[in-house]
């Protein structure tokens, strides 16, 4: 089952951003600042989504023999958005379970190192830690920054470099830190990673695994630029995809350093098992390590239209349009007084989100008093927390302006 030829976007950048914004469902009475934490979904999505769950209902074993078919459809476009072969691709239900499938099925033992930041999500730390413990390898937690609003490349880029050592094994990054809004250099890294990587033995190079949930729909990339083993994310934030998708590509180094954590229901997987082969021989690795069971079809197949809706907006169009939005938002919350902005005033080393902190006030009081003047922020989940703005392509500037009004006057007592 396919939706057919795209629908082709409009080329006038203006009637592109007005196009996409008809494509979804928001309540128009609302000022949509947190798009970062649950995204909608457009009209093809939504269609998608309804036509493989009214098939699902009619006959479910029917449309189930079909599922091969609208899983590959799914890892080409996957592939295409990412500039990777479609075969290094694993399919999951967020972030969190992409990560697990990394880390969990990292092979490690007592002599290995974890390095990771004091930047990463509660999911990602968590789980490292539950890797510590259970491969008994070290687990070391570093900064890259002191002060996240004049973070630079160099900055970070050293500190990565300064701490990687011999047993490093796993190197684990978060592309944008979504407490702060600061965005690493990864390629950069990569490249350091690399070179340290060019005296070691194969089994004792360091894998790169990136969280990069707050760059997907946001960048415009190819994975290959990067320079990481990994990259992990969710697709239901800002690639506007099925809630309970995600995605994990892998290089072939880094789909070669871990063993599957849960049996795979792939049919690459399932049939040569089947047929009294050994699956490790002929499944593509990624597809071994795809997590089995049976996920909400329905969701996990509309994933393909969300890829198509961002080709159609263009990726290079995306991250311009983004960039421009977020320079605009910080500009205007660094007029107000009693606001400190954590997020870096350099383009280079920021991206889809701007994170402050306001004088004398709790970020959840501040957020409630916005969603009360019917501007929805976010509440950054970490234990220094701050107020997060996350202006994406459905947002306008006229949105940022409201939304600085309505926290000028949160501030003032007034709302």
């Amino acid at each position: 089952m396919t939706s057919g030829q795209p629908q082709a976007a409009p080329a006038d950048p203006t009637a592109l951003w007005d196009w996409a914004r008809a494509q979804f469902r928001l309540d128009p009475d609302y000022v949509h600042l947190a798009l970062s934490m649950l995204a909608p979904q457009p009209h093809a999505v939504r269609e998608a989504v309804r036509r493989h769950r009214d098939a699902l209902d009619r006959n479910p074993a029917l449309h189930f023999h079909e599922r091969d078919a609208n899983v590959r459809r799914v890892l080409e476009r996957a592939g295409a958005y990412l500039g990777a072969d479609p075969d290094s691709i694993a399919l999951t239900e967020s972030t969190t379970a992409g990560l697990a499938v990394v880390f969990g099925g990292m092979r490690l033992n007592p002599d290995d190192e974890i390095l990771s930041t004091v930047h990463e999500h509660y999911a990602s730390s968590e789980l490292l830690r539950f890797k510590a413990a259970a491969s008994g390898a070290g687990h070391r937690v570093v900064s890259l920054y002191r002060n996240p609003s004049e973070a630079t490349a160099d900055e970070m880029a050293a500190a990565v470099t300064r701490e990687l050592r011999e047993n490093t094994r796993v190197l684990a990054l978060t592309w944008v830190h979504s407490g702060t809004g600061v965005k690493l250099p990864l390629a950069r890294i990569g490249r350091a990673v690399a070179e340290a990587n060019a005296t070691r033995p194969r089994h004792r190079q360091i894998i790169v695994c990136v969280d990069a949930v707050h760059a997907m729909g946001v960048e415009d990339f190819e994975v290959a630029d990067l320079a990481c083993d990994f990259f992990v994310a969710g697709c239901h934030k800002w690639m506007f995809g099925p809630r309970g998708t995600g995605v994990v590509w892998g290089s072939e180094k880094g789909w070669a350093a871990v063993e599957p954590i849960m049996t795979s229901f792939d049919v690459e997987v399932f049939w040569p098992w089947y047929l009294g082969r050994v699956p490790e021989d002929e499944a593509p690795r990624a597809r071994l390590c795809t997590p089995g069971g049976f996920p909400a079809y329905e969701h996990r197949w509309a994933l393909a239209e969300a890829f198509e809706f961002h080709e159609r907006l263009g990726k290079e169009r995306v991250a311009a349009r983004i960039a421009e939005l977020n320079t605009y938002c910080r500009g205007r919350l660094a007029e107000l007084d009693g606001v400190r902005v954590r997020t870096p005033a350099d383009s280079r080393t920021r991206s889809g989100m701007i994170c402050f902190d306001v004088d004398g006030h709790d970020p959840a009081d501040i957020v409630a008093a916005l969603e009360h003047d019917k501007v929805m922020a976010g509440q950054t989940p970490y234990r220094s927390s701050a107020v997060r703005f996350a202006p994406g392509v459905l947002n306008t500037t006229a949105d940022i302006d409201r939304a600085v009004d309505s926290l000028e006057k949160a501030i003032a007592g007034t709302l």
